[in-house]
């Protein structure tokens, strides 16, 4: 949405393809049970408009899907995007003319488009992972995907359900379901640590506040690690007295769970420290689940706090203790198949009106890799991303001349503030455009050895940190085949921006430029151009 806004602006012709029914994205395709943003909406929204700040005003401190959504459609309405968006539409291939220098577009739906400039804003998880598991299909009750929930409103008051999957759309399901269902059973593989979101109502006061400051708090965020607004310290955890160190922790506890990740600065940086938050987590699992088996086997312990993407909930452990909720731990007893009934476990049916699949995506690189991209010379993208992903700032690929990925694989992605990193990425590109208009440039490419070094660095930020530790998303291990690497910019939002504004400041260097396309085609685009 911002990238068309901003390519308008430049008075470019646009268009822009969205498989959607709506503007949204996640928040479109997402709507079950209990969705909701983990991100503080004060902060999960978009800044280059002061107008849009000051106009719209959030309810809640974590917004739900709908109000997102809604929040979505009103920027689109705002902006007069909806003019320039073909919505059910899906590019099938993307494609380099080499004569032409033009990049030609193909969608599932006939159409073509032939365009000076691609940006991708396809996003890291976009593309649901299925429901791997025999016999999916021969289920006769409902089955409903996370990622791809019906439109209209489901039934599940009364009914056995059964929860596959546990990360963050999992946590919020259970959380919900647990209070509809007649039984619920939650299939759990990796038990992942969830914190209190203590979501509220937005207090009046407050929200004048915010938008009294929200201009200068906007410039504050940009710069931090997630780009929002929790805390972000420099102490050490042990360097804090361990009664004052145990009594920060219960502060955050009860404040906001997200609160954890930035009392102390080495959390994810060194594993004593961040054993002794995540033993206090685990702690707390123990406290509120009153079944000591079932506390064991929803505490993770084989990886790092924070090293998977931790999970914001409202009395997620808290349902353990209804009688209508089981948990069935696929660690030591996996799913074996689904039937017409149900799901067997240990050699024994389970039966189910309604199975949820809350199995993830095909993160990161699925969307992209979706469409058949090729670049210089008929180059596939797939084949360049066979050991993993590589590009330049997360945003330019070698071989692939003026196509733009933003928030996309080799950049903060999912571990910053998607809306601020999206907006620094259009930000930037539109600035290298300027570059190009006012030194007479038609053609942008990142050069191989500006590629070969931004993986270096991504290699080696990631290899301070704890997060490529453990088996999940992040690393590709999800996806049976996919290559294991950490591809994601491990510094944080502030630090990633300042090396993108040092490459400006530095004549955009890791890119090459070219002045001008072929005689063939200036001469094929003068002759299309007549007809």
């Amino acid at each position: 949405m911002y990238a068309l806004h901003k390519m308008r602006e430049r008075g470019l012709k646009t268009q822009a393809i969205e498989a959607g029914g709506g503007v949204g994205g996640t928040w479109y395709w997402n709507r079950y049970p209990g969705a909701r943003c983990d991100v503080m909406t004060i902060d999960y929204s978009y800044s280059f408009s002061n107008e849009i700040q000051q106009e719209w005003t959030w309810t809640e401190r974590f917004c739900s899907q709908s109000e997102i959504l809604e929040y979505a459609n009103y920027v689109a309405r705002k902006l007069d995007l909806f003019r320039d968006i073909k919505f059910d539409t899906r590019a099938s291939s993307v494609e380099y003319d080499d004569a032409k220098r033009r990049w030609r577009i193909e969608t599932e739906q006939g159409d073509v488009y032939d365009a000076k400039y691609c940006i991708l804003s396809t996003g890291p998880l976009s593309v649901p992972k299925g429901v791997d598991i025999p016999g999916a299909d021969d289920f006769q009750g409902e089955l409903y995907l996370s990622a791809r929930w019906p439109h209209e409103k489901v039934e599940l008051d009364g009914k056995r359900i059964g929860v596959i999957g546990t990360g963050s759309s999992g946590v919020q399901i259970v959380s919900v379901v647990a209070h509809q269902a007649s039984h619920l059973h939650v299939f759990q593989r990796t038990p992942s640590f969830s914190l209190p979101m203590r979501n509220a109502k937005m207090d009046p006061e407050y929200v004048a506040q915010i938008k009294k400051h929200y201009p200068a708090m906007r410039e504050v965020t940009r710069m931090t690690f997630s780009g929002g607004t929790r805390p972000a310290s420099s102490r050490p955890l042990f360097s804090v007295p361990v009664d004052e160190r145990n009594a920060m922790l219960e502060e955050a506890w009860k404040t906001a769970g997200h609160n954890l990740l930035g009392i102390f600065s080495d959390l994810l940086l060194y594993k004593e420290a961040n054993d002794v938050v995540a033993d206090f987590v685990r702690g707390k699992i123990g406290e509120i689940v009153k079944d000591p088996d079932v506390a064991e086997k929803l505490k993770p312990k084989s990886e790092p706090i924070f090293a998977r993407r931790p999970c914001l909930d409202t009395n997620y452990y808290e349902v353990f203790n209804k009688d209508n909720v089981t948990l069935v731990d696929c660690l030591s007893t996996p799913i074996e198949r689904i039937t017409p009934r149900g799901v067997i476990v240990a050699g024994e049916e389970i039966e189910l009106d309604v199975i949820i699949a809350a199995t993830g995506f095909d993160a990161l690189t699925g969307a992209l890799l979706s469409i058949d991209i090729k670049g210089k010379q008929g180059a596939s993208l797939k084949e360049k991303w066979a050991e993993g992903a590589r590009s330049y700032l997360g945003m330019a690929i070698q071989g692939f001349p003026n196509l733009f990925t933003t928030a996309a694989v080799n950049g903060p992605s999912a571990l910053a503030n998607f809306i601020l990193l999206n907006e620094q990425n259009v930000n930037w590109i539109n600035d290298l455009l300027d570059y190009m208009d006012a030194n007479g440039f038609d053609t942008v490419e990142a050069t191989e050895e500006a590629e070969n070094k931004w993986l270096d660095r991504i290699a080696l930020l990631a290899s301070r940190s704890l997060m490529p530790k453990a088996n999940t998303w992040y690393t590709g291990t999800n996806i049976p085949g996919k290559p294991r690497t950490f591809p994601m910019y491990a510094g944080g939002l502030g630090r990633y921006t300042e090396d993108c504004q040092l490459v400006a400041q530095n004549g955009y260097e890791g890119f090459d430029f070219y002045s001008e396309a072929s005689p063939e085609a200036e001469a094929e685009l003068a002759e299309e151009e007549a007809s």
